[in-house]
């Protein structure tokens, strides 16, 4: 399959490295062809510029600036995204990269009356989350009712890629994590990219 690894994290030695580069190692292990776009590493520009927001509603999305990252995207079978949760969100890098790659006329169209949006990932099969939090799991769970699970799920592949099975693989109280829990999580990673199939 064509793989996509997306991460967002400014540091090259965090735990979200870590495990991006664990997913990358198995997925080539595995035969499948990977394309890894490091956000901070490629600096990428996460604010949606004056002509990709004046040509949101045109006949042409104006996405010049960002035709590779559209190319990956809409070739991808499969994404993982590797990303720490603040705030109970993405780091503004990767909501960019919502913000201006999956736009219309690559990930959805626009329809009549600007009624519900077209989805256009129609190949897309699978999607992992992989994302780190500093809180215990309890407070994600309870409290805040798992807001960047409910946004991948119902917001972007509900919308765009409606045949995509989807997974989320979240570390809790990730300051604190033993070598034993890091282990374990790549163990759960392990397992879901080995369900993979095209």
């Amino acid at each position: 399959m064509e793989c996509l690894i997306v991460t967002a994290h400014p540091l090259a030695n965090s735990l979200c490295a870590s495990l991006a580069s664990h997913a990358h190692k198995f997925l080539e292990s595995a035969n499948h062809h990977v394309i890894l776009e490091d956000l901070y590493q490629d600096s990428f520009q996460p604010a949606l510029t004056e002509a990709e927001r004046d040509s949101y509603y045109s006949d042409q999305f104006d996405y010049k600036a960002i035709e590779k990252q559209v190319e990956n995207l809409q070739a991808a079978d499969a994404i993982v995204l590797v990303f720490p949760t603040w705030w109970f969100g993405f780091p503004a890098i990767m909501k960019g990269w919502f913000d201006r790659v999956w736009g219309p006329g690559i990930a959805y169209d626009h329809t009549e009356n600007f009624g519900p949006i077209k989805a256009r990932l129609l190949n897309l099969k699978h999607m992992l989350a992989i994302t780190t939090y500093g809180v215990p799991w309890w407070i994600d769970y309870l409290v805040m009712r798992r807001p960047t699970r409910r946004i991948l799920k119902t917001a972007l592949l509900g919308a765009c890629a409606p045949h995509c099975k989807f997974d989320i693989l979240s570390a809790y109280k990730c300051e604190d994590l033993s070598e034993a829990d890091v282990n374990r999580l790549q163990d759960r990673i392990s397992k879901v990219l080995k369900g993979w199939h095209s």
